[in-house]
């Protein structure tokens, strides 16, 4: 096992810390992929990825706060991601700040927008309830976005970023 000494620290550099940072960037990568697709070359794109045509106008119609809250969540991933791998300390306010940027998304979207009827609601048993792949897909954004944010925190708790 091959360990980098930190020149401030001293301390080893952990295998998994590149993995986990390398798993980041591309994860988060693909999110600023699909952030500037959206924004360059909004409703083809949003078609070509498959949404219909409510949901590519609800996008259109969305506030300007609300694409700044996206964007933060966006590069907010990329960033912590990149600062992940450097090592440095800031990676952890950087992934908390655009964890709590999705969660105010999906606020937006399933509580004040009425974005949920357009994104995917079904009715199961007279009650409106989101799709499960909607569900599915958010829970997973959820879960790479808090452990980023965890894993991040970890290693500063650790010593492990400067």
């Amino acid at each position: 096992m091959v360990s980098i000494m930190s020149a401030s620290s001293g301390a080893k550099t952990p295998w998994h810390l590149w993995v986990v940072g390398v798993i980041a960037v591309l994860w988060n990568g693909y999110g600023g992929y699909d952030y500037v697709l959206s924004m360059t070359q909004g409703a083809t794109y949003m078609a070509a990825v498959g949404m219909t045509p409510d949901q590519v106008a609800y996008y259109a119609a969305m506030p300007v706060w609300m694409t700044a809250v996206w964007a933060t969540g966006v590069w907010g991933g990329v960033l912590g991601s990149i600062l992940l791998l450097l090592r440095n300390k800031l990676a952890f306010p950087v992934f908390a700040v655009s964890f709590a940027a999705f969660l105010v998304s999906l606020v937006y979207t399933y509580g004040l927008s009425g974005g949920g009827e357009v994104m995917g609601y079904m009715m199961q048993d007279g009650v409106k309830v989101a799709s499960s792949m909607i569900i599915i897909m958010n829970v997973v954004i959820a879960a790479g976005c808090a452990f980023f944010t965890w894993y991040a925190w970890m290693m500063a708790k650790r010593g492990l970023v400067r």
